[in-house]
């Protein structure tokens, strides 16, 4: 018989590892584990070197690390800290870093959990011989015949699927998300009752590398070379204005512009290898067609090609589309109108069904084609 996390073992021969943040939802994971009588590991990821200036909503900050620590001995739990900064940076950082200077939106978020969250701590948490990973992340696991398929959460307001699509099915069999069915309003709730010291902890809003929002700091830091001036465009290709370097910019991008037009202009191109940024109407940012890159399915993408939902932003709504694959690569087109998607955004396929909304993989936008303008 399987105990409430599907594992064929008693509750308390069931060894898991709690993925420990530092924050109010996976200290309520760590503390429903604990209640349920689950032998109960708690694991905490170092990830960079913060300062003493670094801004308090964060995640795994060394704030976050102690706040964790405090949690464990409430719970009386074992908790351990991985020093992972070294891979971190390889991984995320560096990858976030060349991405912008190439005028791409990336996501760090994903490539964390792509890399040392669901590979290295996945093997971490196996060579402990844990029967599971469990995390504090909202997003709902069903399980059938050994194979696991992912829904968004209950709270969609909460969901975090869009940044998990690159989980594959190894480890989406081997981990556990018991927040999925749980309003956020309840978390706090649940951390109030097991006198936990983050229950009232505001939420992570920045990506943790990078302070207060501030994008192009982060770059001064790594590559203060990429800050190189270079011309801004109207759509017939003549020169409008000048710019400081391109990773100041984003696509779809309004304010901050600096130059006055009869009409509000936006920034509808980055050409990265001129050092150009090119401005134009709103028109210019509908988005009809994706090209993807590296794509991971959870799903027989042959089932799915012609009836699919897409996401581009982790807000966004979902999208009607169809799609075309080739191997890990596919041609996405958007049947609703959306605009200002970027190269670097991820891009991932959902179906309704009666269970919720699946998600079926997702992939990375390499490319978009929007309307065309006389200087393209």
């Amino acid at each position: 018989m399987n105990n409430s996390l599907g594992i064929k073992k008693s509750v308390k021969d069931t060894k898991i590892v709690v993925a420990m943040s530092g924050g109010v939802d996976s200290s309520v994971v760590a503390g429903l584990m604990k209640d349920q009588g689950f032998d109960v590991t708690g694991i905490t990821l170092k990830l960079y070197d913060d300062t003493k200036n670094s801004p308090g909503r964060q995640c795994c900050a060394g704030k976050d690390i102690i706040d964790a620590k405090r949690v464990a001995e409430t719970l009386n739990i074992d908790h351990k800290i991985l020093y992972y900064q070294k891979k971190f940076k390889s991984d995320v950082i560096d990858s976030f870093v060349q991405s912008y200077i190439s005028g791409e939106t990336p996501i760090p978020c994903v490539q964390c959990n792509q890399t040392v969250k669901f590979r290295d701590l996945f093997k971490f948490a196996k060579d402990l011989k844990a029967d599971a990973l469990v995390t504090g992340h909202y997003v709902i696991r069903h399980e059938a015949s050994g194979k696991s398929k992912m829904y968004r959460a209950k709270d969609i307001n909460r969901d975090q699927s869009y940044f998990l699509f690159s989980t594959t099915q190894e480890q989406l069999n081997y981990l556990r998300f018991p927040l999925g069915e749980i309003n956020k309003l309840d978390t706090r709730g649940i951390a109030k009752k097991f006198n936990l010291n983050v229950a009232e902890k505001p939420d992570s809003q920045d990506i943790c590398f990078v302070p207060n929002g501030d994008y192009a700091s982060v770059i001064q830091k790594y590559r203060p070379q990429s800050f190189k001036k270079g011309e801004i465009l109207n759509i017939n290709g003549e020169k409008v204005g000048e710019h400081n370097g391109i990773i100041n910019y984003t696509i779809g991008q309004r304010k901050g512009i600096k130059i006055a037009d009869k009409e509000p202009l936006y920034v509808i191109d980055i050409k990265a290898k001129d050092n150009l940024i090119v401005v134009g109407s709103k028109n210019y940012l509908n988005i009809k067609k994706l090209f993807l890159r590296d794509i991971n399915f959870l799903s027989d993408p042959d089932s799915f090609k012609n009836n699919i939902f897409i996401k581009v932003r982790s807000t966004g709504k979902l999208l009607k589309a169809k799609a075309d694959f080739k191997n890990n690569s596919g041609l996405i087109e958007i049947l609703e109108d959306e605009k200002g998607i970027s190269p670097g955004q991820a891009c991932v396929f959902y179906s309704k069904e009666e269970k919720g909304d699946r998600v079926l993989g997702g992939g990375w936008i390499d490319k978009t084609e929007k309307q065309s303008y006389p200087h393209n």
